[in-house]
């Protein structure tokens, strides 16, 4: 059988599609035939022309030489930016307190009954084993203070996010306006503002809050105004009918039904908080995440994963207790809060009547030693030398060689005019002509910004990341939809890479594969593989099951109905899979800039070390610029999506 006959799939669309495709081809085809002739005569280097650079370096250098020069005396800072420093200082300081107050066993005893308050008994058991093992590790006051900083700084971003998503979700002009906020936002580096921050609020837990909030708000605010747009009209009409204002028929229509959608903001808020534990230790924020720093500048491997283990465990925890709480499940036989807290404060009273609030230090095991002797061993016997299939060293140069120096080189050598008409051309072919104009004026503003050749060059590794991201990820997401018990398997191993941060698997990628562009890629994969997989598996399980019943009746195979039917309609998810590896990849530049990736990564960690803010912001918004113009040529507008849905 060579092809399907489907009647949810029979229709003109992708005739109607594949026209207007040939027909802007053809409009490419003459528009490249009348200006490259043109260009190539008026610019004929491949460098962006020097006349349309403009240059921020004494701008910024002038604006940082006076916050600098005004920090201790300016209002501004004295009675504005002061306060809210004192603030945070003061709501971090009481949080660890109390938790110091509770000691380890009245804090294990509160998270293991809120979790069976809200995910029933099992989810008790695997909290409570979470934060023992937290303890059994050696790391119970460093994991108290990232918990403090953590709390502070999610409470923190789910207000501003809340604020910023109800406006976008009440107003339609807000909505647009805040959009490109937000996006950048998400899409700049943590370590291209952790440097205005610190200039700000200086080196501290302010800045560490602050810069967590940047990074975590904005997908609660997307979330919240997701939810409120997305309320039954019906309800709401309801509602209205009988009388209500627009104030009650906010707090007692559409905040409950965007009830999911705000547990969910929650959710994705806690996971991005933690994972810039490690990079706001940067600037001075402690903890679990300053362990982590501190033993991979010594390279020391085994310390930097028992500190981040807890990291992993607190974004395990807190991912599962989040999703219980907005399951909306009622369950049956479980405890109420006055009697939690009643448990809590009993245990607590217990442990600081017998003398131990800390963590008996006879209960540590050390995982550092045989973590170190296995990466010695990985690096004696897999970094060389390996009998036909060569070791990971020579796996590194040849992907050097063969595909990140040719893809570098080619995007280089092209005229800078005709990488934009190329930008151009892939837009418009996969959107709008707005999107092309967006596409082409984000990739302009890099050239602009005097970045040309090293932005290229992040774009070579984000292309060469990106495609083995997706290969990886869509085989090994095809593989979780269609296996539960693969699914299953997987669930832990994605959870673990997802929520440890980078750094800790840093150290063993330049083990493996030495110093270079290469681990850079290597890093970004890591990072990326986990959302993708995701994605793909969700997308294909979410698939029409009376579409895979019509396949399956024509006598179609496994195979066929992959191909025929479950790709084409998980389409949205595996656009939406690319879009985040994309994201993920982008995010991992200025790691990679740290391990020989140089470019535009080099440039934003350079500037953070030097206090250069030229530098490091320059080529932080260069990075968005990419993620923008990746964005728009990777993802089809609404208006398409609809229509080829």
């Amino acid at each position: 059988m060579a092809t399907l006959s489907i009647p949810a799939l029979r229709t003109g669309t992708p005739r109607v599609l594949r026209s207007r495709a040939a027909g802007k081809l053809l409009l490419l085809a003459l528009a490249a035939a009348v200006l490259a002739p043109w260009a190539a005569a008026h610019w004929p280097g491949a460098t962006w022309p020097h006349q349309l650079t403009v240059h921020l370096d004494k701008p910024l250098a002038t604006a940082s030489d006076w916050v600098i020069d005004n920090r201790d005396s300016h209002p501004l800072f004295l009675y504005f930016f002061g306060y809210i420093s004192n603030a945070v200082i003061l709501a971090v300081r009481g949080v660890y307190l109390t938790l110091l107050a509770a000691g380890w066993a009245g804090v294990t005893a509160l998270s293991a009954l809120t979790a069976w308050r809200l995910g029933g008994v099992r989810l008790a058991a695997g909290t409570a084993a979470a934060f023992l093992a937290c303890g059994v590790l050696g790391m119970w006051v460093p994991t108290m203070q990232t918990l403090a900083l953590m709390v502070v700084a999610v409470l923190a971003s789910v207000l501003v996010g809340a604020l910023l998503g109800l406006a976008a979700g009440l107003s339609d002009r807000l909505d647009r306006a805040l959009r490109p906020v937000l996006d950048t936002m998400q899409v700049l580096p943590a370590f291209a503002y952790l440097l205005p921050v610190v200039l700000v609020f200086g080196i501290g837990v302010p800045a560490a809050v602050l810069a967590t909030v940047v990074y975590a708000a904005p997908p609660m605010a997307r979330l919240t105004a997701l939810g409120l747009r997305g309320a039954d009209p019906e309800v709401l009409e309801a509602v209205e009918s009988l009388g209500a204002t627009r104030r009650q028929r906010l707090l007692t229509a559409r905040i409950p039904l965007a009830r999911k959608e705000l547990l969910l903001g929650l959710n994705q808020t806690i996971m991005m908080a933690l994972s810039m534990a490690v990079i706001a230790a940067v600037i001075g924020a402690g903890g679990l995440g300053d362990r982590v720093y501190q033993a991979l500048a010594s390279v020391d491997v085994g310390a930097a994963l028992a500190a981040g283990i807890p990291i992993v465990l607190l974004a395990v925890v807190l991912d599962r207790v989040t999703a219980a709480a907005g399951d909306g499940v009622t369950r049956t036989r479980t405890i109420g809060w006055p009697y939690a807290l009643a448990v809590t404060v009993a245990v607590a009273l217990a442990t600081r009547l017998l003398g131990a609030l800390d963590w008996p230090a006879g209960w540590s095991l050390d995982l550092a030693e045989p973590v170190n002797r296995a990466v010695d061993w990985m690096t004696a016997h897999l970094y060389s030398g390996v009998p036909v299939i060569g070791g990971t060293a020579d796996w590194a140069g040849h992907f050097t060689t063969w595909v990140l120096d040719p893809v570098r080189d080619g995007l280089q050598w092209l005229p800078w005019w005709s990488v934009l008409l190329l930008v151009a051309a892939l837009a418009w072919l996969i959107g709008t002509w707005r999107t092309a104009l967006t596409a082409v004026l984000a990739m302009a503003a890099i050239g602009v910004l005097g970045v040309w050749e090293p932005s290229l060059d992040t774009l070579s590794q984000v292309l060469a990341a990106v495609a083995v991201t997706l290969v990886l990820g869509f085989a090994t997401g095809i593989a979780a939809a269609r296996s539960d018990r693969v699914e299953r398997a997987l669930r832990p191993v994605l959870d673990v890479f997802q929520t440890m941060p980078q750094f800790v698997y840093l150290i063993p990628v330049v083990a493996l594969f030495g110093v270079g562009r290469a681990p850079a890629v290597a890093a970004a994969v890591v990072y990326a593989l986990p959302a993708v997989v995701r994605i793909t598996a969700q997308g294909l399980r979410q698939v029409d099951q009376a579409a895979l019943e019509s396949a399956r009746s024509l006598g179609a195979t496994g195979r066929q109905q992959l191909w025929q039917v479950q790709l084409p309609l998980a389409r949205r998810s595996l656009l939406l899979a690319v879009n985040q590896g994309v994201v993920l990849v982008l995010a991992v530049v200025i790691i990679g800039g740290l391990v020989g990736g140089g470019a535009l990564g080099y440039d934003v960690a350079f500037g953070l070390a030097q206090g250069d803010l030229a530098t490091g912001l320059v080529a932080g918004a260069a990075i968005v610029c990419l993620g923008l113009m990746l964005d728009r040529v990777t993802q089809p507008t609404d208006r398409r999506a609809k229509k080829g849905a």
